[in-house]
C-alpha cells in the first residue's frame, strides 16, 4: 500500500514515514501543497495523510486539492488544536478520519488500516494480474484457482513486482522497498527470495510469470497491466 505523507513539520513526517514502514507501507513525503504537481509520475495513492494547515496558495484549501488530485483515495487530516467545529468540519469536506495533534503513532497507524478496509468493502480489494490473484486486505494468494501460501516476506516481495507489471526492478530496489534497508551487500537474498516465489507462483504452470532481466534485476510479465 502507498501512503503520501503531506506533513510540513519534518519531524513528524519522517516519524510518520519510519513507523510506517514498519508496518510494510511505502510512503511518500512532500511538505508544501505545490509539491504535489511533482507527483504526477509513479504507482497510485492508497491513503493520504495530510496536514490539514499544509503550506501552499492562500486560496486553496489542501483537502480540495488532494480529493480533485485523487478522488477515491482516503485521507486521514492531522491537525493542532483543532476545535470540534474544524473536526466536523473536515469530515463533511470529505476527510475520512480526523486526529487532533499530539497523538500516538500508533494510534494513526490502526486508524489508517480501518480507513483502508473500510475502503476495500466497497471497492476492489482483489488485485489481479492473469491468472493470479492477491487480496491486499488478507494478503490470500491463488493462481488460476490453485490457493498459494506465502510467508510474509514472500507476499511483500510479489506485491512489490505486481506494483511495477511488465517493468524490471533492480535487486537493490527491492531490498529498499521489501526489507527496507539500502545497500548491495545483502542482494543475494533477493535471489533466494526470487526461488522460493518461483516455485510457488510458478510451478505447474505452463507459463511462467516471474522473469530475470539480465543485468538488472526481475520482472513480473512482460507487457500487460495489472488491473
Amino acid at each position: 500500500m502507498h501512503v503520501l505523507v503531506a506533513e510540513a513539520d519534518a519531524s513528524l513526517a519522517e516519524l510518520l514515514r519510519s513507523r510506517l514502514e514498519q508496518e510494510q507501507f511505502t510512503v511518500r513525503i512532500i511538505a508544501h501543497f505545490s509539491d504535489l504537481s511533482h507527483l504526477s509520475e509513479g504507482p497510485p495513492v492508497d491513503l493520504v495523510i495530510l496536514d490539514r494547515n499544509l503550506p501552499g496558495p492562500p486560496d486553496v484549501d489542501p483537502l480540495q486539492g488532494v480529493q480533485y488530485r485523487w478522488p477515491e483515495t482516503p485521507v486521514i487530516l492531522l491537525s493542532r488544536e483543532a476545535s470540534a467545529e474544524e473536526r466536523v468540519h473536515g469530515l463533511n469536506s470529505g476527510a475520512d478520519d480526523f486526529l487532533v495533534q499530539p497523538f500516538d503513532v500508533a494510534e494513526l497507524v490502526a486508524r489508517a488500516r480501518a480507513v483502508l478496509r473500510r475502503r476495500c468493502r466497497c471497492a476492489s480489494d482483489v488485485f489481479r494480474f492473469e491468472d493470479l490473484e492477491i487480496n491486499r486486505v488478507s494478503h490470500q494468494v491463488s493462481r488460476g484457482g490453485r490457493t498459494i501460501e506465502l510467508s510474509p516476506k514472500e507476499y511483500a516481495l510479489l506485491e512489490y513486482l505486481l506494483r511495477n507489471p511488465g517493468r524490471p526492478v533492480s535487486r537493490g530496489s527491492i531490498i529498499e522497498q521489501v526489507w527496507r534497508m539500502q545497500g548491495d551487500t545483502i542482494t543475494n537474498v533477493v535471489d533466494v527470495y526470487i526461488n522460493y516465489l518461483r516455485r510457488k507462483i510458478d510451478a505447474g504452470s505452463g507459463h511462467p510469470l516471474i522473469r530475470t532481466i539480465r543485468g538488472v534485476g526481475y520482472q513480473i510479465g512482460e507487457n500487460h497491466a495489472a488491473r
